[in-house]
């Protein structure tokens, strides 16, 4: 039976990595099982996420470059001393070679102040570097929401295909209960010499491959269970019971330019691309800013010993301060900035078309999300006709079986049909919620 394989080509594939554990520990451990519906699970994932939980650091050292910067517009204070011996000083009248006469000096000396300085302006690149902080912090909080909304993604996709596993095992439990009944009608049969031992065998055959069948579909339950565990950090043996069932009814297809103005406006991809075109702007600003003059007030005071800066010296302490605005400009910097702003230059216009380029791709993804969303719901519409088919089908070669006008084969068959687009229905449902919450993801309303 292929209904396992039929589904999974339907769903998104699954990105997270899952931790080796016994599938029947997390099958058997009923005691447990905690029911979730779809908003619980993405509040748990959004709150105990590594992913998200990596992000939120992010955001919180990105608000710490932010004082740090600002930090720049504060004075720099600086407090220094020195003590020194300072050596005889000889003199050497009649040359190097010569005895030299010693020259009084006073071996001690020492110095302590202070001495600070505020700046006025540099360029503005203070202003600057505060604003490109800024927008690494936005490009971080983006990329959380983005973080966020792929995590959800990911825990839908786990939610659901437990979802599939629990629908498919029901129908698979009233499937056997009813091969069990009809098998019992088929050696009735038998007995009273209508049918052929044959037949009997083949019921049976089909009814042991159908039991086999839920061994597996409870070691995708807990496979998908344990992953969903991971991602919204739950124990691995805790058991989870998704009791939300998938209303498609409730959610409408609207237009395609519709999703495509949502995801102008709200694609997280299409936001960190923005800031990250107005850090490029301010970085080339700030490399323009470097031929500008620089400004400032400054401030010192000293005490110092000897007296030897002014004539006549004198062997006491003495204290000198000094204040007033100082100035500079570089006319090298013409030359030597050169080579830096055409280089922030091309880096800005590189940014500008790779932001076009996520534009580009965000216009795909929409439009693609939008199309196989259309598709899953019109393939939920077709299964749901093929039930209705396949049930009529069944029921007619019941009885031309039961009437001995038709073959076992045809019966079985029958019965496959019938149980395959049922767990195909049941697929298609599943797959057109999961395409819906892709397409939410890529428009940044997850």
């Amino acid at each position: 039976m292929n209904f396992n394989s039929k589904y999974h080509l339907t769903l998104l594939p699954a990105l997270l990595l899952v931790l080796p554990l016994s599938a029947q520990q997390l099958v058997t451990d009923t005691s447990k099982t905690l029911p979730l519906t779809i908003a619980q699970v993405w509040q748990k994932a959004e709150v105990n996420s590594k992913a998200v939980r990596i992000k939120q650091l992010r955001i919180t050292s990105s608000q710490e470059a932010i004082k740090d910067a600002k930090a720049e517009r504060l004075p720099e204070i600086n407090i220094n001393g020195e003590y020194a011996r300072v050596s005889n000083m000889p003199v050497y009248e009649n040359g190097l070679f010569s005895s030299p006469s010693q020259f009084p000096v006073l071996h001690t000396t020492y110095t302590v102040g202070a001495e600070a300085y505020l700046n006025i302006y540099n360029g503005n690149k203070v202003n600057l570097e505060i604003d490109a902080r800024k927008n690494e912090s936005n490009i971080a909080g983006e990329q959380k929401k983005l973080t966020i909304s792929e995590t959800k993604l990911h825990a839908a996709a786990y939610y659901l295909d437990m979802q599939r596993s629990l629908i498919f095992k029901d129908l698979l439990l009233k499937d056997i209960a009813a091969q069990e009944k009809q098998l019992l009608q088929i050696k009735t049969l038998q007995k009273n010499g209508v049918v052929l031992k044959s037949d009997v065998l083949r019921a049976e055959l089909k009814l042991s491959k159908q039991k086999l069948s839920l061994t597996q579909l409870d070691n995708d339950l807990a496979i998908a269970n344990q992953k969903l565990n991971i991602l919204i950090g739950l124990p691995d043996e805790q058991r989870v019971d998704p009791v939300e069932a998938v209303q498609l009814d409730s959610v409408l297809l609207k237009p395609y330019s519709t999703y495509l103005a949502d995801a102008a406006n709200g694609a997280y991809q299409v936001k960190i691309s923005e800031q990250e075109t107005a850090l490029r702007e301010l970085k080339l600003k700030s490399v323009k800013a470097n031929v500008m003059p620089k400004v400032g007030l400054f401030a010192a005071y000293n005490y110092s010993y000897p007296q030897i800066q002014f004539y006549p010296y004198s062997a006491s302490i003495y204290g000198l301060g000094l204040a007033g605005v100082k100035a500079s400009f570089s006319p090298s910097s013409f030359y030597h900035n050169y080579h830096k702003a055409k280089v922030a230059r091309l880096e800005l216009e590189s940014q500008e078309i790779e932001h076009a380029q996520t534009e580009d791709v965000v216009r795909q993804q929409v439009n693609e999300a939008w199309l196989r969303y259309k598709e899953a719901l019109n393939r939920v519409d077709v299964t749901q006709t093929n039930v209705k088919q396949a049930t009529e089908n069944r029921r007619i070669v019941s009885n031309t079986y039961f009437n001995q006008l038709s073959l076992i084969t045809d019966l079985l068959d029958a019965d496959t049909q019938l149980l395959q687009t049922r767990f195909d229905l049941a697929a298609a449902k599943i797959a057109a919620q999961l395409q819906y919450y892709q397409l939410q993801n890529v428009t940044g309303k997850l």
